[in-house]
């Protein structure tokens, strides 16, 4: 890894340090990461998974990832918004999953306030977006000491959501949500990833 936190993979890639060389890392960073989700369900999706990531690794959320889709039936929030204390029980015996019961309530009452703001608003993807003017912020930092860990955009909506009721939604959770989901472009500038992302986000 160079000392602005690149790592040069043998394909002749720059990439942000955080993918390593793991390949599903690596596919997750050249595929998924920074690219502009406006998807209202993918959204919450990956708000949840963020909210399971908290004190642990995203690799390890994300090498469970297919298990969390299949417990939490498909992150349907309608679904989920049905589920009861058997289904807590439940969950709670799901080793495909991290087993957090405070987070699987959080779950359960997100996929409400999800309902609720789709219901009675312009939908959860125009809430979470409007808060950068429907387009992704686009970083320019150049080394890992320059990548920010919150922002006051990400307080302002880690507080909206929590009025709204979502839980586990501090504002380095949510500017590691807005980073994954494209909200803000922060992949390293040397990155191969960068321009196109930037390229999707003028798109957008």
């Amino acid at each position: 890894m160079s000392e602005t936190g690149l790592i040069h993979h043998p394909d002749g890639c720059a990439r942000c340090w955080w993918a390593g060389l793991d390949p599903l890392y690596v596919t997750y960073h050249d595929t998924e990461w920074g690219v502009p989700e406006h998807d209202g369900r993918a959204l919450y999706e990956k708000l949840i998974l963020d909210g399971f990531q908290a004190g642990l690794s995203w690799i390890t959320i994300l090498r469970r990832r297919e298990g969390f889709r299949d417990a939490f039936a498909g992150f349907d929030p309608e679904r989920i918004a049905r589920f009861t204390e058997d289904d807590v029980a439940r969950l709670m015996q799901d080793t495909r999953i991290i087993r957090n019961r405070a987070k699987i309530v959080g779950t359960i009452a997100g996929a409400r306030a999800w309902l609720r703001i789709e219901d009675g608003g312009p939908g959860f993807a125009r809430f979470l977006w409007d808060f950068v003017d429907g387009r992704p912020i686009q970083g320019t930092a150049r080394s890992r000491s320059e990548i920010q860990t919150e922002t006051p955009v990400s307080r302002a909506i880690g507080k909206a959501l929590k009025a709204e009721g979502f839980s586990f939604c501090g504002p380095t959770i949510v500017h590691a949500f807005m980073q994954a989901v494209g909200m803000v472009n922060d992949h390293l500038v040397g990155c191969h990833r960068h321009g196109p992302c930037a390229g999707l986000g003028r798109a957008s």
